[in-house]
């Protein structure tokens, strides 16, 4: 048996799944090749039944399978794979969400298959490279499991996967396969991130990791240590980082595409708060500790969502910050009624230490608006407040630009990492007021959500902005679809959609 030491050294790998899915081969063929473990037969709700599945519709539905979205039967035979009947609904309402849950599904009831085989489900006006990359992305996000402490590994991993469809249909479902297979990497590494515990992801580590993978994807990267964050003027990350033994990093990395000129730039910063004790104002409950090491998942959102740029082709300049410290408590911890300045020169009487990551959010942000791009996402697990209003399945979103917060909702659509627009009432603003400096930085329990965003907004000025606060969907606590038990890297996909697609809002 392996024994892990107990400091992690620098071999240790907090993010397995990059390499694993570079290694996830994807095929299209005419039929399923002989050597598979495993063949997905899609079945919708009507119609007739694949014939190749052996089963007519009298027989499925004595075994209680009607062809609903995730419903699965596997039949085993005598020779040859595995045989999977799953369903994808009503064959006029096929599309990415359904055949992605669909796919899911298959993979769970294979969850002993390395190899596997379906066909591109029809129906819909989905279209092959989306279909093909809805069911890539389904399986493997589905298979998922974070094994890099186990000594023995609690799943099988996926080695191959094929698509069968028409030759004419060869190219485009080879493209959307591929695509699939990157946007699920991406969602896999801020998985990963998030599931590694707080001793072996520090943000000295987080930072090691951005180099990584900076250098693997010819990303632009500066890395600033305590020092240089202090030279910076980032007083609210330091702050927050002032009761903690481990160094805080400001990670800076920068997109360009290749060729033409870029269509836009968009900035994206997010909270890497690696371990969230509350600080002074330490958090009441074990059972909310015990998740405090994924409140770094909007820093490993943007990580990740930066990792799938290059292969994805956008052609927009992309800037992103990651804003990484732990909050702990110590004797030379931030203290309530203490006073901190921010980058742009705000000052901000700390009222809660445990509201700190609005704190490295809001340096971010000021470092943002200084390379005047043309509009700023930033992305983070703010607020319980936001969780209460929207649940475990919603994101929370507020905006200063009605025009930008849609293309946030239709990347949110395309990807199915569900947001909700919230409202940014300037009524609450004056819950943020303080008598000693120019803000306070928490005002009432009930209106969370809202005065944690209006803190943000302060930074931004007239650029037009985006707050994701994903504290409700940071994890799940069984499997659900693609989405694995534990970290669910929400945000992730959906970055990465947003600066695909990203045109400069009007200002």
């Amino acid at each position: 048996m392996k024994k892990q030491a107990t400091r992690p050294g620098a071999d240790f790998d907090p993010t397995p799944s990059i390499a694993h899915f570079a290694e996830v081969a994807l095929h299209v063929a005419r039929s399923a090749p002989a050597n598979v473990d495993a063949v997905g037969i899609a079945v919708a709700t009507e119609g007739s039944v694949p014939r190749s599945l052996g089963l007519d519709r009298k027989a499925l539905a004595a075994a209680g399978f009607e062809g609903k979205v995730g419903q699965s039967l596997p039949v085993p035979r005598a020779e040859g794979p595995l045989l999977v009947a799953f369903g994808i609904g009503a064959p006029g309402n096929v599309d990415g969400t359904t055949l992605r849950d669909a796919a899911a599904t298959f993979a769970r009831a294979a969850g002993r298959a390395t190899k596997l085989a379906t066909a591109l489900a029809e129906g819909g006006s989905l279209k092959p490279e989306g279909a093909a990359q809805a069911i890539v992305e389904g399986i493997l996000l589905a298979r998922y499991r974070y094994d890099a402490l186990k000594n023995e590994p609690t799943g099988v991993a996926v080695r191959e996967i094929t698509l069968v469809a028409p030759a004419d249909h060869a190219e485009a479902a080879q493209a959307g396969a591929e695509r699939g297979r990157t946007l699920a990497a991406a969602g896999a590494l801020a998985r990963d991130l998030a599931n590694a515990p707080p001793k072996h992801l520090t943000a000295e580590r987080m930072a090691e990791v951005a180099q990584r993978v900076a250098a693997d994807r010819a990303l632009e990267i500066e890395i600033f240590d305590r020092e240089g964050i202090a030279e910076l003027g980032l007083g609210g990350l330091l702050g927050v980082n002032a009761g903690s033994v481990e160094e805080p990093r400001m990670v800076r990395l920068t997109y360009r595409p290749k060729g033409n000129k870029p269509k836009g730039h968009l900035a994206l910063v997010g909270k890497g708060i690696m371990y969230d004790s509350g600080g002074i104002n330490i958090k009441p409950r074990d059972p909310m500790h015990a998740v405090m090491k994924m409140d770094m998942s909007g820093a490993g959102a943007v990580l990740a969502a930066m990792s799938a740029l290059p292969k994805l082709g956008c052609r927009s300049t992309v800037t992103a910050y990651l804003m990484c410290t732990d909050n702990m408590p110590s004797g030379s911890a931030t203290k309530m009624g203490d006073v901190l300045t921010h980058r742009n020169g705000k000052t901000v009487e700390i009222n809660n230490t445990d509201a700190e990551g609005r704190l490295a959010l809001a340096d971010g942000l000021a470092l943002a608006v200084e390379q005047k791009p043309d509009a700023i996402v930033n992305i983070g697990t703010l607020t319980g407040a936001c969780m209460m209003a929207l649940g475990d399945q919603i994101a929370g979103v507020f905006t200063n630009h009605p025009g930008f917060v849609e293309q946030v909702k239709a990347a949110a659509a395309r990807t199915d990492e569900p947001v909700w627009e919230l409202p940014l009432d300037k009524r609450y603003r004056k819950q943020l007021e303080s008598t000693v400096a120019d803000m306070e930085n928490m005002g009432d329990a009930a209106p969370g959500a809202i005065t944690a965003a209006l803190y943000l907004a302060e930074f931004v000025g007239d650029v037009p902005w985006t707050h994701i606060d994903i504290c409700g969907p940071m994890k799940v606590d069984a499997d659900e679809s693609w989405r694995s038990k534990g970290a669910t890297g929400f945000g992730a996909r959906l970055l990465a959609e947003l600066a695909v697609a990203f045109v400069p809002p009007a200002r």
